[in-house]
């Protein structure tokens, strides 16, 4: 059921960015910005829409932010994989944006593309103003230099450290890196309908951790091709990830535990998280 509704949404966002990106000039920046928003899972976008379906927000609403987030979602991997980050040339089984294209048109599609999750969010369609601003100010605390932009800043400054970093420090990070977008995307449905974010905050939290553990045992043990992206970099690099600092057995067992911890965050929604509960199965269970 949940992988049928993933499929749904991930369908539904990406005519949403049909439509969007389909009005702009027919430019470089723009054609990149479409080439960095196709394929991918859409988890981020399925929480938005998963979460709004939970407290009966209806989906032309909710559809708006869903797609403001796999844009931004975007416009981080696109920066990531310049030469000057993570300097890769595979994305999702494809040529990265830089490689297809050069370092400039990546930097501004990227660039174009964070606006453009603001732009979304921020839609009359989306509700209230009250709810719009709400979602444009949580979304720059989340992608900024208190959320993705800091955990990412904390991963560059890791490969030039004189040790390697701790759990606690891994762990800050990846909230930062992974967990932020995760948790925004996942209290989005709460606050369109101006709800109490608490309980799906608490399973976001569990479940972006639980995230980032089974992309470090997937770059140790996953299948490239299935992955659409080199493996094995964190090892080659000498980075210290939740593996190389747990073992495999005993991340493994941290990230089923996470996943129970988020499942029980959302008891007090009782039948209706279902699905919610099978995505943070899944998040562990997947093979990309």
């Amino acid at each position: 059921m949940f992988r049928e509704i993933l499929a749904q949404d991930a369908a539904r966002i990406q005519a949403q960015f049909d439509l969007v990106l389909g009005a702009l000039d027919d430019i470089d920046v723009a054609r990149a910005m479409g080439y960095a928003t196709q394929g991918g899972k859409r988890l981020r976008g399925f929480l938005v829409l998963e979460s709004a379906r939970l407290h009966d927000v209806d989906a032309t609403r909710a559809i708006w932010p869903a797609t403001g987030i796999e844009a931004l979602h975007a416009y981080s991997l696109v920066h990531d994989d310049l030469p000057c980050m993570d300097d890769d040339d595979l994305r999702r089984g494809r040529p990265t944006v830089h490689v297809k294209w050069n370092d400039g048109i990546a930097v501004l599609a990227g660039d174009a593309l964070q606006t453009l999750a603001f732009e979304l969010c921020t839609r009359p369609e989306v509700g209230g103003a009250e709810i719009r601003a709400g979602l444009a100010l949580t979304l720059a605390k989340a992608s900024g230099a208190q959320g993705m932009v800091q955990g990412q800043a904390l991963d560059i400054a890791a490969e030039t450290a004189a040790e390697p970093l701790t759990l606690g420090q891994i762990t800050r990070l990846q909230a930062g890196k992974t967990g932020a977008l995760i948790e925004w995307s996942a209290c989005a449905g709460a606050r369109l309908a101006q709800s109490d974010p608490a309980p799906l905050r608490q399973y976001a939290q569990a479940l972006g951790l639980a995230f980032q553990i089974a992309d470090d045992i997937l770059d140790v043990e996953g299948d490239a091709e299935k992955a659409g992206k080199r493996l094995q970099k964190d090892a080659d690099a000498g980075k210290a990830t939740f593996v190389s600092l747990l073992g495999l057995d005993e991340a493994k067992s941290r990230a089923a535990e996470l996943v129970d911890q988020a499942c029980a965050a959302l008891d007090s929604y009782g039948p209706k998280a279902e699905t919610l509960k099978q995505a943070a199965r899944f998040v562990i269970a997947r093979d990309s």
